[in-house]
Parts: structure tokens; sequence; C-alpha cells
């Protein structure tokens, strides 16, 4: 534990970013199987829950989440097995 009252409020702000992130990344990877499942059991809002997916993706990409090149990557997965 710190002692010294800067460290204290760091302590602190970054468990706030810890649950964040933590929230966004969990939100992240569901709406991810969502997408997966949908698009593998050729469900009728296939293409909503990829649109969604996407979203989620570069929402976390813009809060630092994941790294841009991992974000594109990603959309580019959804995009293909979604036309495939």
């Amino acid at each position: 534990m710190p002692n010294i009252k800067s460290a204290k409020k760091r302590v602190k702000v970054i468990e706030a970013k810890t649950l964040r992130n933590k929230m966004i990344k969990s939100d992240l990877k569901t709406a991810l199987k969502k997408a997966d499942s949908a698009v593998a059991n050729n469900t009728a809002d296939k293409a909503e829950a990829v649109k969604t997916a996407i979203k989620k993706v570069d929402m976390a990409c813009t809060k630092g989440i994941i790294h841009k090149n991992k974000a594109a990557r990603k959309k580019s997965q959804l995009a293909k097995s979604l036309n495939a």
C-alpha cells in the first residue's frame, strides 16, 4: 500500500480505469461471439450482429483497449465471414 498521497490517488485512478477497460473488453468479446454464432447458424439477423460487433471493435480501438491493426483485422474477418 502506498504512503504518498499522489500514489494513493494513482491506485484509485488505475482501479477505475481497469474496471472500465474490463467492461469494454468483455462487451467486445460478447459481441464478437454473437456475430460468429449468427454467421455460423445463418440466422436472419446476422448482418445486424456483424454491424454491432464492428461498432464495438471501433469503440475498443478508439478507447485504446485494442491496437488499430487488430481492430482492422477483426473487422476484415467479420466482413469476410458475413460475405462468405
